[in-house]
């Protein structure tokens, strides 16, 4: 009880992973739910404000990821058994935010118009080279290759997502333009026409905001455009959960826009086109929570208890965090010239149409199909 009226963001994921902290009736997510509705974690006062204040200093004070911390880091989340993904994500595997077009959606459905609304913001035309910065398991890459004829280079740092991605690109037959390397961005020398980056920059590190602008800045040719996905503050900017950086995204920071426009603006890039996803991350945890918990026994036979607690936690967190903690996803398109990217926004929806009439119909994929099916097969 100490630990939890001292420091509570950090004790009680650690006391319901531990069992010391249990529900009676109702389930966790019910009780975040009516904790984040009601409080925000900014206005906390005593000793846990101290706490959260003095945790919040030293997280900006260590906020470099080096190349080797940034894998280290990785490794933590992305690395561990495949088949836990498979729990829970769409056919395609994709670990971001979907896109919900229309009440009722299904989770392969806004995979599917998450992809599309990228590519369409990107501006794409057929055979432009593509960097793809923390390229996941491939499914955004492949993508782009299948409808642009694009040739694709992704980065990661996860050795689990390299071997699927590039077993994914083999088993498509699109290998002769789509290659996934296990590199640091920092480490990428070409020019791309093309850059694109979802779920990434959450774990670049605050103090590391200069070195990726001015890296995405050497990177892009001339009228070269980039599109930038990540998860971000509708508020002032606020450190991240102490129990999230200690068990489930060690050195990750989730930004507001203040911490990331004036960066851009040094690094002498233009902001083109900036939107905020309000609730689209929300509405896809629910579909995680709800696979994951469906499937949760599994979890447990992969792991144990514990961990499968701790990631009914985490789930549970992040749905509420995201709607009722101000967390957002911000979509940044960023080039070196205004006139790259044309003057009105008619375009973005032109694009979806097209690629909408190229896609093969997507249907709901049953959970017991998803068991059985290799990611390395998908795509």
């Amino acid at each position: 009880m100490r630990r939890l009226t001292t420091n509570p963001e950090l004790a009680f994921g650690e006391a319901f992973m531990d069992g010391t902290f249990q529900m009676e009736e109702g389930s966790i997510y019910d009780f975040l739910e009516l904790v984040f509705r009601n409080t925000r974690v900014e206005e906390l006062a005593g000793i846990p404000g101290l706490a959260r204040k003095a945790f919040g200093m030293f997280n900006r004070w260590t906020g470099y990821n080096s190349i080797s911390k940034s894998k280290s880091n990785v490794a933590h989340h992305y690395d561990l058994n495949g088949d836990l993904y498979r729990l829970f994500l769409d056919s395609d595997s994709q670990y971001s935010c979907g896109y919900f077009e229309n009440d009722g959606d299904s989770l392969e459905q806004a995979q599917l118009a998450k992809k599309r609304h990228i590519a369409a913001k990107m501006v794409m035309k057929p055979g432009q080279s593509v960097l793809d910065i923390g390229s996941g398991w491939g499914g955004l890459g492949l993508y782009l290759a299948r409808h642009f004829n694009a040739k694709v280079s992704g980065v990661t740092l996860s050795e689990e997502q390299h071997g699927i991605s590039n077993a994914r690109v083999k088993a498509s037959g699109f290998d002769k333009q789509v290659g996934f390397h296990l590199r640091d961005y920092r480490d990428v020398s070409e020019k791309f026409d093309r850059i694109v980056s979802v779920g990434m920059f959450e774990h670049v590190g605050l103090s590391s905001y200069d070195e990726f602008f001015g890296k995405v800045r050497d990177l892009l040719t001339d009228d070269g455009v980039m599109l930038l996905h990540y998860i971000g503050q509708s508020g002032r900017p606020s450190h991240t959960n102490p129990w999230v950086l200690k068990y489930i995204f060690p050195g990750g920071y989730m930004p507001a826009l203040s911490e990331v426009l004036p960066v851009i603006e040094r690094q002498g890039l233009i902001v083109t086109d900036l939107e905020t996803l309000r609730l689209h991350y929300a509405e896809t945890l629910r579909h995680w929570r709800q696979n994951f918990l469906a499937r949760r026994d599994e979890a447990v036979a992969l792991y144990d208890e514990r961990f499968a607690l701790m990631w009914e936690f985490y789930l549970a967190a992040a749905e509420t965090a995201f709607r009722h903690q101000g967390l957002v996803i911000h979509q940044i398109q960023i080039a070196k010239r205004q006139e790259a990217v044309p003057l009105t926004r008619t375009y973005i929806e032109e694009a979806e149409a097209e690629l909408r009439a190229q896609e093969a119909p997507v249907r709901a994929v049953p959970r017991q199909a998803m068991a059985k099916q290799k990611v390395g097969a998908t795509g």
